[in-house]
């Protein structure tokens, strides 16, 4: 009987490899000066950190990172389905608002009947009152003494003075 002959298929080339894909993207980032800038900034390390240092140490600098990680904080209680209901509503009533021209409107003020009709109609009422509602929680809020944002939006007492 005849011996079996082995033979291992080798694959053809269908494009660069691994190392000479990386070769070319380190040539691509000296090209555009990126490891120049990277190199410099590594050699720079000391002077780079005292930029940063001096420059997160300002009041103003630490206020607004505390008002970004407050506005994460009010957004993360915020269900994506209101959100996106209330800052379409708001863009709805904005668009209305700017459309609305007095001046090109010949009708005058509504007198003392009209206003009593205003105060008659369901449907005005039904519209206002989400926002009268709102308005109130808002001042509600207004009223409420924080001393620390972290604390009131945890529960948690915060350690330190």
């Amino acid at each position: 009987m005849a011996e079996r002959i082995s033979h291992n298929v080798t694959p053809p080339d269908i494009g660069p490899d691994a190392h000479e894909e990386l070769e070319r993207l380190l040539q691509t980032l000296h090209e555009h000066g990126v490891l120049r800038f990277a190199n410099d900034v590594v050699g720079a390390n000391t002077e780079v950190a005292q930029v940063l240092v001096n420059g997160l140490g300002k009041p103003g600098t630490l206020n607004a990172i505390q008002n970004i990680s407050i506005m994460g904080m009010m957004l993360s209680r915020i269900e994506p389905n209101d959100f996106y209901r209330v800052t379409f509503a708001l863009r709805d009533a904005l668009e209305t608002i700017s459309k609305h021209h007095p001046e090109e409107e010949d009708k005058g003020s509504p007198g003392v009947k009209g206003a009593y009709k205003m105060l008659h109609d369901e449907q005005l009422w039904h519209s206002i009152m989400p926002i009268i509602d709102g308005l109130k929680a808002f001042a509600e809020r207004l009223d409420t003494p924080v001393d620390k944002p972290v604390t009131d939006y945890t529960g948690k007492p915060t350690s330190g003075p």
